[in-house]
């Protein structure tokens, strides 16, 4: 998963960046709430840790953002000196899912962080995941679409199932070149679009079939649910 950790302690977030890349995260660290903005507006995340107090804003001020420009979904945690009853209550009232007093604990900060993980996105599965007319077998990690095998290269099958998964949201090119690739890979934008390109033609992903991918500009890719014109028929329908 993507993270970013916002807080003005460079040690802090030097011990966020160390356990989250040991649970397998990608972690993104930032010492302003106006850096962390301007990355929101272009970038996406699955999960945002903030610190209340900030030399710029204040962390209640970055969640109250989050939520009315962003959405309700992506998970947010405040990590935090403060830890009275009325700082929870005022941190979870704004809009943050979770509530965690410092000094930070290794061992509670993955527990929390995978727990509210688990809550925002479907779990990994080896069971047989069905989308319509496109059927995903991840134990051999291949796909059909109407009960025929498609062939899709590793990183096709893992991008497309990304995207299945991620039905809706708004991702950013580098949250799927991190994901897809891997932080450390030197990506080339035009492989992506490459990838994106080949998905809808070998998916035939068009409102026929009920599912879509659109590019927004500036920001990334959206796979999108949508439904199929009453006069347009869906891949392998028969005509009367």
């Amino acid at each position: 998963m993507r993270i970013a950790a916002l807080d003005d302690d460079t040690l802090q977030l030097e011990l966020f960046t160390h356990a989250l890349t040991d649970m397998g995260h990608v972690c993104r660290t930032y010492t302003t709430g106006a850096a962390l903005l301007k990355d929101l507006r272009r970038e996406t995340f699955d999960l945002l840790i903030v610190d209340w107090h900030l030399p710029d804003t204040t962390g209640p001020e970055i969640v109250g953002w989050v939520r009315e420009h962003i959405g309700a979904d992506l998970p947010i945690l405040f990590v935090t000196n403060r830890q009275e009853e009325r700082d929870i209550v005022q941190g979870l009232a704004c809009g943050a899912d979770d509530f965690m007093a410092k000094p930070v604990r290794v061992g509670e900060l993955s527990a929390r962080v995978g727990a509210l993980l688990r809550r925002a996105y479907p779990a990994a599965t080896n069971h047989v995941l069905e989308f319509g007319p496109y059927r995903f077998l991840p134990e051999t990690r291949t796909l059909e679409m109407n009960g025929a095998p498609v062939e899709l290269k590793t990183r096709e099958y893992e991008l497309a199932l990304f995207l299945f998964q991620n039905m809706g949201r708004l991702l950013s090119r580098d949250h799927l070149r991190e994901i897809i690739w891997g932080q450390s890979a030197e990506v080339i934008s035009r492989s992506l679009d490459t990838h994106i390109s080949r998905l809808r033609t070998l998916l035939d992903l068009r409102p026929a079939n009920g599912y879509m991918i659109t590019a927004v500009y500036g920001v990334g890719y959206r796979f999108e649910a949508v439904k199929p014109p009453e006069d347009e028929p869906a891949a392998g329908a028969t005509l009367p």
